[in-house]
């Protein structure tokens, strides 16, 4: 009947709190509050070589930390939801249709920046992908990286300078980056936004990683049931929908909350 216990439909989110530049010694960082479950990613920009295959390109390295207090998370068990997580975000993040690695390159084969991104999981509430890929994307667009120049001397020897000025510095184009809409299958029908409850009724879902523009570039089944091909197809186009409207009010918020400068009073990390 499309209404579920907390009297949301099937493709509603449930309302998250978004905030950007919440660590201060980080070169971009995000908080998001989805409820219950609460996500802290900082961003820090750093100087490394490009990998071998991709001599002209930056790449993203994923951390996650599982810190959060539910005893299912203790232990082993959080270390095996940190790594399926960083993986997701690898492929959902380091793909082609995400951030643009080649404007992360200073110079071929030398030099490049290199994206650490560390995701800590405060507190787990039910739809901890769509949250995490919220805060990542909020992060990016919250990132700043020092311009440099490549100086050459007489002899080809090539020397990097950084500028001294904070406010010179390079901004990460987010229009590509997608975000990850987590679709629970519960009986005949199927739901986004799923609580711990509705986890907890559902066998499986599907993780589908959705461009603002409702491109899919990325799709990953999770859990013991099985999904029949009709759903699957039914389940895409639902994810396109609500993934479009989700980065429609993220960036609105986003742009929101840079258009108050340095006037807007912040929350922080321990708000």
């Amino acid at each position: 009947e499309d209404l579920r216990v907390d009297g949301r439909g099937c493709e509603d989110y449930r309302c998250a709190e978004v905030e950007t530049d919440v660590v201060s010694n980080t070169s971009g960082s995000a908080r998001v509050k989805l409820v219950e479950t609460d996500i802290l990613v900082g961003i820090k920009a750093e100087m490394g070589t490009p990998k071998l295959e991709k001599p002209d390109e930056g790449y993203l390295e994923f951390f996650v930390d599982c810190s959060s207090n539910s005893p299912e998370l203790e232990g082993r068990g959080g270390e095996e939801l940190g790594t399926d997580i960083a993986n997701t975000l690898y492929r959902v993040f380091s793909g082609e249709n995400s951030v643009d690695l080649k404007s992360l390159c200073i110079n071929p084969k030398e030099h490049c920046w290199v994206l650490y991104v560390d995701v800590l999981l405060l507190e787990c509430g039910g739809n901890i992908f769509d949250a995490i890929s919220i805060a990542v994307k909020a992060a990016l667009f919250n990132t700043r990286i020092p311009k440099v120049r490549v100086l050459e001397d007489e002899e080809g020897t090539k020397e990097i300078e950084l500028s001294d000025d904070p406010y010179d510095c390079i901004r990460l184009s987010v229009d590509e980056v997608p975000c990850i809409v987590t679709l629970s299958k519960i009986g005949y029908r199927h739901v986004v936004d799923a609580t711990l409850q509705e986890e907890a009724c559902s066998l499986a879902s599907l993780l589908i990683s959705v461009t603002s523009k409702g491109a899919i570039t990325s799709m990953k089944k999770v859990g013991k049931g099985s999904l029949d091909p009709e759903s699957i197809f039914e389940m895409m186009e639902a994810g396109q929908r609500v993934g479009k409207s989700l980065h429609i009010a993220l960036q609105k918020i986003l742009d929101e909350e840079e258009s108050l400068g340095t006037s807007r009073p912040k929350v922080g990390f321990l708000g």
